[in-house]
């Protein structure tokens, strides 16, 4: 599996209408054959500070998720949403879903 968390610091006013782009975001890229999961996470303490967990099989899966349209439609919706620029890092799985030597 190939995991990205992007951490994204969003100005107060404007943390509506990013979910609102970023549920749109999600709900397209699970639809993509080589996406596993994508989350959105609120940070309780901070309501304005958000992580996306996003799980494609590949690395090029990742890429194509780049290069469509709902990426491309969220990217250029939210940018002046962010308090600053969003913190990307990239994973390879170590241990990945369900322990199956339970």
């Amino acid at each position: 599996m190939y995991v990205v968390t992007v951490t994204v610091f969003v100005k107060p006013q404007f943390v509506q209408p990013f979910l609102e782009a970023t549920l749109d975001n999600a709900r397209n890229s699970r639809r993509e054959p080589g996406n596993v999961r994508f989350d959105v996470l609120q940070a309780e303490a901070e309501q304005h500070r958000f992580l996306l967990y996003e799980a494609y099989h590949t690395r090029e899966d990742f890429e194509h998720h780049h290069e469509t349209e709902h990426y491309l439609r969220w990217k250029q919706a939210v940018t002046d949403y962010m308090a600053q620029p969003r913190q990307g890092v990239k994973h390879v799985s170590i241990l990945f879903g369900e322990d199956e030597s339970k």
